[in-house]
């Protein structure tokens, strides 16, 4: 089955150059400070999830007003993608802060005992948005390996028995989420090109976790030296490889020329990690040089990576330009012969 006619299958009706992004959106600065107040015991969980419930709708009226394609719940119930998730099973527990990248902080998790999911953990935030989406809605899942190698691992032999473990019990959040209704669904796996001779690990991993699955899924991957494991990165069971290549200093034309890509591709055309709000031109000529890595049926477009480190203004401008330029992009094709 080709991945457009999965989609069709999965009642997915997408148009040219599909539009989303890629999960994390900007918390309101209101919803910032009820966090860190629930953090120091001052408010709520109840009152919590009430504000996390009205800015995810915000959310969801702005990604819908700005021309979305696929909308997300935005993720504002988190914090950290791994530690959100490892926070939820048993096995796992919260250790000292780390640095992810500038002064972007997280608890790293500490594998403590066997893991095991334990109950739904993004279940109901998606089917709480997908409840109030007139627009498909895509369910995000932090992915095995990512969860093991940003881990501290004091339970399992060897880093390959804890991905297998982890694999196992987020199949369950997975499959929750299938039978909830999700169709698109999204691992997330930027380590994946942090140790190439561990990536037969991912693979194994993500087919332990969507094998037998009735959704369309995407692996999204950023920070990563992808050249290191293409074409291998191709082995992954997944129908589309969500990758941040379009600003790279690599020759994304010549890899592929080499070894052709036979899934769908998201390519990031949004550089998150700058204040900049690129032009709808800029974004255009991304696309374009996009759309000679892959033909249009295949192509979709979204930001490099989460928008969770940007302004709410800053991310709906950035935003509009994507959907602007998309637009500008499938006009031009439509011409074209």
């Amino acid at each position: 089955m080709t991945d457009r006619a999965k989609l069709r299958h999965l009642g997915l009706d997408l148009p040219a150059l599909p539009t989303t992004t890629v999960g994390s959106l900007p918390k309101p600065p209101d919803l910032q400070a009820a966090r860190a107040a629930y953090a120091r015991g001052k408010l709520s969980h109840r009152d919590l999830d009430a504000m996390t419930e009205e800015a995810t709708l915000f959310w969801l009226q702005r990604q819908d007003e700005i021309g979305l394609d696929i909308l997300v719940d935005g993720e504002l119930y988190r914090g950290d993608m791994v530690a959100y998730f490892a926070d939820a099973l048993e096995g796992m527990t919260l250790g000292g802060l780390v640095r992810s990248y500038g002064n972007r902080y997280y608890h790293k998790p500490i594998i403590t005992g066997p893991v095991r999911w334990v109950e739904p953990i993004t279940v109901g935030w998606w089917q709480f948005a997908r409840a109030h989406s007139r627009k498909p809605v895509k369910a995000i899942v932090t992915g095995p390996y990512t969860m093991m190698d940003w881990s501290f691992d004091e339970h399992y032999p060897d880093r390959r028995s804890a991905c297998e473990a982890l694999a196992a019990e987020l199949r369950k959040e997975v499959a929750a989420l299938v039978h909830a209704g999700a169709r698109l669904v999204q691992i997330d796996e930027p380590a994946l090109s942090a140790r190439p001779a561990e990536l037969p690990y991912a693979i194994e991993a993500l087919r332990a976790l969507t094998d037998g699955l009735d959704a369309y899924f995407i692996t999204h991957a950023c920070f990563g030296a992808f050249e290191t494991i293409y074409p291998a990165l191709l082995d992954l069971p997944t129908d589309n490889l969500d990758l941040a290549i379009s600003q790279s200093a690599v020759d994304w034309i010549e890899v592929f020329g080499r070894h052709p890509f036979t899934k769908d591709l998201s390519v990031g055309v949004l550089d998150v990690h700058t204040h900049r709000i690129e032009s709808p031109e800029q974004v255009a000529t991304r696309i374009e040089h996009a759309l000679r890595l892959v033909g249009r049926d295949h192509l979709w477009i979204s930001p490099d990576c989460g928008l969770k480190t940007r302004t709410v203004e800053e991310a709906t401008a950035k935003l509009r330009a994507l959907t602007a330029a998309t637009a500008r992009v499938r006009e031009a094709l439509a011409a074209t012969p």
